[in-house]
């Protein structure tokens, strides 16, 4: 029994000296995330073999720099992959003769420095951290999707190398119906950290007056969109509307125009239908002659986007 004795003991403490000088891996301090440059704010995790007191999490500074216990000079890692990281930080523990050898471990522990913001018209409006490239359809599914009010393009702006090395904000337009209906690969876009994706609503005309169902009207595709087309959506026109409609009309630049058709021709086929843009007002006065003025328009359509259709009926 002695002899067995005498036989584990050494073995049982060269394990436990092992286990003691065994470097502390990343995935204590949290996941090992897919790697990527550091960036400001990221979260790191710094294992250094036989060392624990030099093993810690480091929050990367907001100008990129990293600073560790008896290191006299903070470290700079912005842009680096964590190889890169490790080797910076051996090296400036060996030039400060801190340790002879230094073996260093660096994971990616938390990333804060790859935002990707949707918002718009979207049923969950968030900003998340890329801790991997991902796919412009990913980041709208994170964002539960696109509400029935999306528009039909979706605006994504990311940040481009520009001259001189400065950024340059690039927007691009992507078509809804190319990239989901469609599944075009070149519309599914891979965001990397930094994005903005940006989903507006659609556009509407705003149909008001002597028609039976007052409203705003959605515009997907304003190539189609007429006033014969507006008051088929209406309902058609109640017994009273005048022969004479107008379409309201602010321009690019502010200015407003009144442009009079003449409605009971269009109804007739006798005069070729008009086009409408969107944010338009086609407004249909009475047949007694009284017609409201632009301002009043525009502050009605303002309440009934607000409240819905129903304001729209209090008019009529």
């Amino acid at each position: 029994m002695r002899i067995l004795v005498a036989i584990i003991l050494p073995i049982a403490m060269a394990c436990a000296q092992t286990q003691a000088t065994h470097p502390v891996s990343g995935a204590e301090f949290g996941p090992n995330l897919p790697a990527q440059a550091v960036g400001a704010n990221d979260l790191i995790a710094v294992s250094v073999y036989d060392a624990p007191e030099l093993s810690r999490t480091i929050r990367v500074d907001v100008d990129g720099f990293i600073r560790l216990p008896m290191l006299k000079q903070r470290i700079k890692v912005l842009g680096m992959y964590p190889a890169d990281v490790e080797t910076a930080i051996a090296g400036a523990l060996k030039d400060e003769e801190i340790l002879v050898d230094p073996f260093v471990t660096v994971t990616i522990a938390e990333y804060h420095s790859r935002p990707i913001s949707v918002a718009g018209a979207v049923k969950m409006p968030l900003v998340f951290q890329a801790e991997s490239p991902t796919s412009l359809l990913e980041a709208i599914a994170r964002a539960q999707g696109l509400r029935e009010d999306a528009g039909p393009e979706i605006l994504v702006t990311q940040s481009q190398p520009g001259p001189q090395g400065v950024a340059v904000a690039l927007t691009r337009r992507i078509n809804v119906r190319g990239l989901i209906d469609e599944a075009d690969a070149g519309l599914n876009l891979k965001l990397v950290g930094g994005e903005e994706v940006r989903v507006p609503e659609v556009s509407k005309i705003y149909v008001v007056g002597n028609v039976k169902k007052p409203g705003a009207f959605p515009v997907q595709d304003e190539a189609d969109t007429t006033v014969f087309q507006m008051l088929a959506l209406a309902e058609g026109l109640m017994p009273y509307a005048a022969k004479e409609a107008y379409i309201y009309r602010r321009e690019g630049n502010g200015t407003k125009n009144e442009i009079p058709i003449p409605l009971s021709k269009i109804m007739e086929r006798k005069a070729p239908d008009v086009p409408l843009l969107a944010n338009d007002i086609l407004y249909i006065p009475d047949n007694k002659g009284k017609r409201m003025t632009f301002g009043a328009l525009e502050r009605m359509v303002g309440v009934g986007s607000a409240l819905g259709a129903a304001a729209l009926y209090v008019y009529r």
